[in-house]
């Protein structure tokens, strides 16, 4: 007869760890799939370190990768809207690349030879990134007025417009990289002066360790408001102290990454800007698109979780004959969704070409699948109704450190887009059997 009570001691310590790990995720109310990414994240990036030989996780590329990240966080965000409707966007990469190589265009030859600008002209990147915006707008409002009115499936509108964007971006030039942009414009590239400095980003973490606080303590004060559940004091403490710990983490590395002099001194020549003559190093600080993905990330969030629209999108996403019969308008809040997706594109677009200092034809190849993949494995479901921004971008963070990763240990570009493709279809297959269970 085989003893059953030797095991019991384990099993009830057992018992007893799980059901302290359920308590604490109740009352911090965190996402289990979000903490799951975290934890690969984090997996990746050790397993990354120790294999390059200590290059990965060091201040230098932390910064480079959050840099390459942003482009296609910001794009990630409209994906999550797009992927919520239960549709698909293949063509931003396309859209990414035309729009990039407009913009170079409209400051690098058409505004100095056809308006007669001079060069350094304040007024030369404004007027790019707002051609580039508007024409984002225009092509998403194209793609999502023949989606949404004329009923053709957006899987074939989208992959067309992949063809027609990528050879509308080789006819503009016929072929021809478009060099140098702008000097403002290069600032939301990054780069030696594409940065705020050590000082404004310890600002910056300041008033976002603030802003986090004055989250959590205003939606305390609206859940006693509409009487709903309140979580435990530790646990809006401890969400707060890891908030802003990662915060001033992200900070510190970001003033860890100085620059030579001598780097500084180069650029500076090769764009006219004086420069000081003593010191060593100039610290760097947080790259400028870097912030320019926060902000859109917090807009996209807002505009997913505060308004109207947002909500629409998500009632559409779960079952768009109901939201019909609920008087919602679907087809322009589709044509909407798209137009988002273009801006988006744009302003991706902005940000990859002052990054390289040039608008190539190979401009956005291939972003769409770091885009889609970013956001499925970010947690939104291909089936539609549910996704987050935030997940959307840390997927995007998580995708491009795999990618960083590989290049640090020498994987060849197609083992590279191996391991790309097999992450996106196990993100697919983990988010069916998460469904199956909820």
């Amino acid at each position: 007869m085989t003893d059953t009570t030797s095991n019991a001691p384990a099993d009830t310590a057992r018992a007893s760890e799980l059901g302290a790990v359920a308590r604490f995720l109740k009352a911090t109310e965190l996402d289990t799939r979000m903490l799951g990414m975290v934890g690969a994240l984090l997996v990746i990036w050790i397993g990354i370190h120790i294999l390059s030989g200590g290059l990965f996780l060091t201040p230098r590329n932390l910064w480079n990768l959050s840099v390459q990240t942003s482009s296609v966080a910001i794009m990630a965000t409209g994906m999550v809207l797009v992927i919520v409707m239960r549709n698909i966007d293949l063509s931003v990469g396309s859209v990414e690349g035309v729009l990039g190589m407009i913009m170079g265009v409209a400051q690098a030859e058409f505004l100095i030879r056809v308006i007669g600008f001079q060069l350094g002209n304040p007024w030369l990147w404004i007027i790019a990134l707002a051609a580039g915006v508007v024409l984002g707008l225009l092509i998403g409002a194209f793609q999502g007025f023949v989606i949404a009115y004329l009923e053709v499936p957006a899987f074939i509108v989208t992959l067309g417009g992949l063809l027609v964007w990528r050879g509308m971006a080789w006819l503009i030039t016929n072929g021809r990289t478009v060099a140098p942009l702008d000097a403002a414009f290069q600032l939301m590239g990054g780069g030696p002066r594409g940065s705020i400095g050590a000082t404004a980003s310890w600002i910056i973490g300041a008033v976002a360790c603030a802003a986090v606080a004055f989250a959590l303590l205003n939606g305390r004060s609206q859940r006693k408001r509409f009487n709903f559940p309140l979580r435990p004091v530790w646990a809006e403490t401890f969400l707060g102290v890891v908030a802003c710990a990662a915060i001033l983490c992200a900070v510190w590395i970001a003033n860890s990454y100085p620059w030579p002099i001598g780097i500084v001194r180069q650029y500076a020549q090769q764009n006219g800007i004086a420069i000081p003559e003593n010191g060593l190093f100039i610290a760097h600080g947080i790259a400028i698109p870097v912030l320019m993905a926060v902000a859109v990330g917090i807009v996209m969030t807002f505009i997913t979780k505060r308004t109207r629209f947002g909500r629409y999108v998500f009632a559409i996403g779960g079952n768009p004959e109901a939201a019909n019969l609920a008087g919602i308008n679907t087809r322009w809040v589709t044509m909407k969704v798209f137009m988002i997706m273009g801006v988006l594109a744009a302003i991706s677009a902005a940000i990859s070409s002052a990054r390289l200092n040039a608008s190539t034809n190979a401009l956005g190849t291939l972003d769409e699948l770091l885009v889609i993949a970013a956001a499925v494995i970010g947690g939104t479901s291909l089936a539609g109704g549910s996704g987050t921004v935030l997940g959307a971008m840390l997927g995007a963070l998580l995708m491009q450190s795999l990618q960083s990763g590989m290049v640090l240990l020498g994987i060849d570009s197609p083992l590279q887009s191996i391991v790309v493709g097999a992450v996106l279809v196990v993100a697919v297959w983990l988010d069916t059997v998460y469904r199956k269970r909820v």
